[in-house]
Parts: C-alpha cells; structure tokens; sequence
C-alpha cells in the first residue's frame, strides 16, 4: 500500500488551512480511510477543532530522527487516538517553533520530512496530512517537498491574493530548483460568499490559474461553531453545505 502525503499550505494565516486539514483528514475516513494528520503550526490548532489538547508530538516528530527502532517507538508514542474511526493526530504547541529554529541551525535538507516518514512505515496509513504554519521558509518549504499533492486555501479578498503568488512561487521553486516531484492539487478559494470583492476575488482566480481552481468553500456560520464545539463539520453539521463542500474535495483527493 501506497501512503499519500498532503501538504496544506499558504504563507498568510486565517485562510482555512487548519479548518481544510481537519475537514479533509475526517472525511477520508468517512471513505474507510486510515488517516494521520500531523499538525507543524505553532499554534496547535488542529488538537483544538477535534477536542483535544496541544502537545509536543511535532516538535519530537521533528527534532527524533528515525536511526533506530528506539527511536522510531518514542516518535511512534506521540500518535493520539481522537476519538473519531481511522483518525490518528500527532499534536503540536507552541514547541514546534523551537523545531523550527533547530532544523535551520542544523541546515536540513529540503527532503527532511519526507525522511521522517520513514518513522510511519509500519503502519498502514493509506494518507498522511500535514497542516503548516504561515511562516516563510522552513517547516513550510519541507513539508511542501514531502508532499505529494498540495492544497493552497486561499480566501476570496484582495489581501489574500499576494500571499497566494507567493506560495505558488515557492511551490514552482521547488520544483524547479529542489527536485520536487509532488504537485499542485488545486487552490481552494475559502470564506466565499455574495460580495463583490469575493466574486471579483473569485473570478481573478479563475483567470490567473484556471482548472487548478477548485469549487470554493463557502463562508458559513456553522464551521465557526465547530471550533468551540471541538467537532468536524461532519460531526457538527453533517448535511451542512460546508459538509458536502468538504466532501467534494475528498473526492478529488480520492481520484488521485
């Protein structure tokens, strides 16, 4: 069996990235999928939309490269059951920007976490999803080369669209000038609704990367109430337009 890595990635923060990765890693088991999902932003939000705790499990992930079958167990010893069928968590905290600042010191090449999966080959996890931080550089460009497929959440505002060109500039580098063999699964336009500047956000997309544009995620009042509730929207709102809106993402994830 062949484990799919997906990167969920964007250099601004508040565009739905934690909100897609949650959303994402929970539908794919709805699929009987087994799923890990692996949160490498700071803030360890992916613990908080599922109902759980942040804890080190990515700064060890990390920071523990898997020489020997000692070490492969401790890393192994961060992967947290939440609760939901086929779902496994390795959580972050504020740590993982310890990590970070080790990884740069240390100069680890641009396949480092891809490396680490290695870490994973026991189990039969048939997707691995990785939510990322912000950040310019680091955590963000090795997790991109792991990947497989990427996500670019995107929210449909002007202010969003310069990030945007930065991400895909950072995508084409690295597979320009790092080797990277993944690809560009589609950017996702988030938080959309009736607005001007969101249609005319929307139709900017469109124009600029055209089919690599995928259906929007609508802005909707039940996936804020998710986060305080500690639920996936499938959870929360199951027949929900934001559910089949998630849902047809997995779909496409599943194509591939």
């Amino acid at each position: 069996m062949t484990t799919k890595i997906i990167t969920i990635s964007n250099q601004k923060g508040g565009v739905g990235k934690t909100t897609t990765a949650v959303n994402l890693a929970h539908s794919l088991t709805l699929e009987n999928k087994q799923v890990l999902l692996i949160d490498l932003d700071p803030q360890g939000q992916c613990a908080t939309k599922l109902g759980m705790d942040g804890q080190m499990g990515a700064y060890y992930f990390l920071t523990t490269q898997p020489a020997s079958p000692s070490e492969v167990t401790f890393v192994r010893q961060w992967i947290r059951e939440t609760g939901r069928d086929d779902l496994k968590l390795i959580p972050g905290n504020s740590m993982t920007s310890s990590a970070q600042m080790i990884l740069s010191v240390q100069e680890q090449p641009i396949s480092y976490i891809r490396n680490l999966l290695k870490t994973f080959t026991r189990d039969r996890f048939e997707y691995i999803i990785f939510d990322t931080s912000p950040s310019v550089g680091g955590l963000q460009e090795r997790a991109i080369w792991a990947a497989d497929l990427v996500i670019v959440p995107t929210a449909t505002e002007f202010a969003s669209l310069d990030s945007l060109s930065k991400t895909i500039s950072t995508i084409q580098t690295l597979r320009d000038k790092k080797n990277w063999h993944g690809g560009l699964l589609g950017i996702l336009p988030t938080f959309y609704d009736n607005t001007r500047e969101s249609r005319d956000s929307l139709v900017d997309l469109q124009g600029t990367f055209q089919d690599k544009v995928l259906s929007p995620i609508h802005r909707a009042t039940v996936l804020r109430e998710c986060w305080s509730e500690g639920k996936t929207i499938f959870e929360y709102a199951a027949d929900s337009r934001s559910a089949e809106e998630y849902q047809l993402l997995a779909d496409l994830v599943l194509k591939y």
